[in-house]
This record gives C-alpha cells, structure tokens and sequence, in this order.
C-alpha cells in the first residue's frame, strides 16, 4: 500500500510517499480501507520532533474514515463492509475525568492515516453518519471531540452563556464554535484576519475582534459584556488578555498553547476574580461517542478549508504551518 512515513526529524520535507505491507489485524482489531484522512497541528509538530514519545519510522496521522475490509478474532460488532470513523484516542483507561497511563494517539507511536489502509482496535471505530461524506467524517475526531470535551464536559456550557474563542480558524476553534452556536450559547472571536472573522460570523457568530488592532481588549469587552466561558487554544501573552475577558465566576477551558509559554501571569487576576481554569486535551469513549450524537442530532458539518492528495501530504502539511487555513486540511486517499 501507499503510505507516507516519516523517518527522520526536520519538519514537513522529511515525509515520505512510500510503499509498505498492509498491516494484518489482531485480536480485537480491525482493518480499515480509508478513503479521507485529516490533519492536525499534532502531525506537524511530530515531523519536527516536539512531541512526548517519539518512535521512528511512524506513518502520521489521527483521523480518518472508511470501510472495514477485515477483522480480528473476538471481533463481534463491527463486520467488513461497515462505514466507520476512527476515534484516535487509545487506552483512554475507566476514569472519564482524566485518561490513564497508557493513553495515547493514533499515528505515532502506532502507525496512523496517512495511509491506504490503517490498523485499529475495534473499540476504536464508529459507524460513520450517514449525513456526513466521507471527507466531513474524516475531518471531524480528533478536533470534534477535543472541542466538545472541552465545551461541554470540562466547560459546562449552559444555553445562554457568553463564549470566548480566541484565534478562530483552528480545526479546535471552529467546531468549537459550531457546537456552542448549536447548543444555544452566544459565541465570540477573535483573529488577526478580518476575513476568518466575517467567516466565523456566517457560522454563528454574534461578534469578533482583530486582535491586532489598538485596544482590542477593551472593543470585545464592549462587545460582549465579558466571558462565563473562555476555549482557549492559543496560550503565550494572549492568555493575561483573555482573564481579563472572563467573567467573575468565569470559566477558562484550555487545550492548546500555539503561541508558546505564558510568560508573566499575575495570580492576583484569577484568584480575586474567582476564575475557573481547566486544562483539556482529547476525549474519553464517552465524550467521542456524545460528540457523534450531538453532530448528528445537530446535523453539524465539519468545515473543510482544503484537500490535497495523500502523495501530496508534504504541501498540506506545509500549508498548514503556514496558518492560513480556515477549518481542517484533508488528504483524499480512496
């Protein structure tokens, strides 16, 4: 099969478009044919060697849908010829607030999408919704559910709050705010690009401010009022403006740190505020499996910036280094 293997650090240019051995199922496992996989900011940071657990050779990749062509013995409720989505969070463990030991993510350690076919337990993969195609499945896992634990499960989202999602145009961040708008909540952004901002608008958005404009802070605070709920996607010194933004009581949700460290953080800030802050990353069978029903419930389609053949992964990913896109960055496979 077709497959794109990372095998030294450098960056995007160090993939490969190879030919490797169609991996055969185990026990409890699965074989999937994809036909989309989808990219994550994770992959780009694995060709440059800033992520725990490195293993090399690896072929990349967390997300992806297709058709199960085989199963493993003690295989009972996935049968060849089933759609699925793949989950890409592995061993999550029984505890549902946080995952264990021997969590970890498909596509390295454990060879990923970015392939013809792909190797899964059978735990891992859901009957594909019927509404979504092929390339709106693929784009949705391991963003969708990122964003909806951190919504709903770790932000506790009620119907009528005031949403803060600060660097709009993420994977994260857009279905982030697609899941707010759909549960009833009054969604705001922001963005260095005054295009993704009229974008975010025509997906529900009530508002949003170009953090590179003067006073930013001060024109989304008259613009919303303040934030009981902050996604946070983006860390660095943006991070001191958003806990100015939440609300006394308010909550802070955080999944990611693009920007880089925060540099000066001044408790004082949170703790007179009385500020809630949650760290969040992934999700547990649980939260994938309310995600799927909320998305179909909602009738939720991913948004799709881009899509580039499977041999092409080295321009997509690039593409994606260059933090133009707005919504996810698919590859075409089957």
């Amino acid at each position: 099969m077709k497959a794109i293997v990372l095998r030294e650090l450098g960056g995007p240019n160090k993939l490969r478009y190879e030919d490797v051995e169609v991996p055969t199922p185990k026990a409890n496992e699965v074989l999937v044919r994809l036909k989309y996989a989808s990219l994550n900011r994770r992959d780009l940071f694995i060709t440059y060697g800033m992520y725990p657990g490195m293993k090399l050779p690896s072929i990349l990749g967390a997300d992806g849908a297709g058709e199960v062509v085989a199963v493993g013995d003690q295989v009972s409720d996935i049968t060849v010829g089933n759609a699925v989505v793949i989950n890409p969070a592995f061993n999550w463990g029984e505890n549902r607030a946080c995952h264990g030991s021997n969590h970890y993510i498909l596509g390295m350690p454990s060879d990923g999408t970015y392939a013809e076919y792909v190797v899964v337990p059978d735990e891992n993969v859901s009957i594909k919704p019927e509404y979504l195609s092929w390339e709106e499945a693929a784009a949705l896992p391991l963003a969708g559910v990122t964003a909806f634990r951190s919504l709903m499960f770790r932000g506790n989202l009620k119907k009528g709050e005031n949403v803060l999602i600060p660097g709009i145009g993420s994977g994260v961040a857009l279905f982030a705010l697609q899941i707010a708008v759909a549960h009833g909540a009054n969604v705001f952004v922001t963005s260095s690009s005054d295009e993704k901002l009229d974008k975010a608008k025509e997906l529900g958005a009530k508002g949003g401010i170009n953090y590179r404009t003067q006073n930013w802070v001060k024109e989304m605070k008259k613009l919303m009022d303040g934030a009981d709920l902050i996604i946070d996607g983006v860390g660095g010194e943006n991070f001191n403006h958003i806990i100015n933004l939440a609300k006394p009581a308010g909550r802070i949700v955080n999944f990611g740190a693009t920007s880089g460290p925060i540099k000066e953080l001044v408790l004082p800030r949170i703790f007179f505020k009385q500020l809630d802050i949650k760290g969040s990353t992934m999700g547990s069978p649980e939260d994938f499996k309310e995600m799927l029903q909320f998305f179909e419930e909602h009738k939720i389609t991913p948004y799709v910036d881009k899509c580039y053949p499977l041999k092409e992964a080295i321009e997509a990913q690039s593409y994606m280094e260059n933090g133009n896109n707005f919504g996810k960055i698919t590859l075409q496979i089957g």
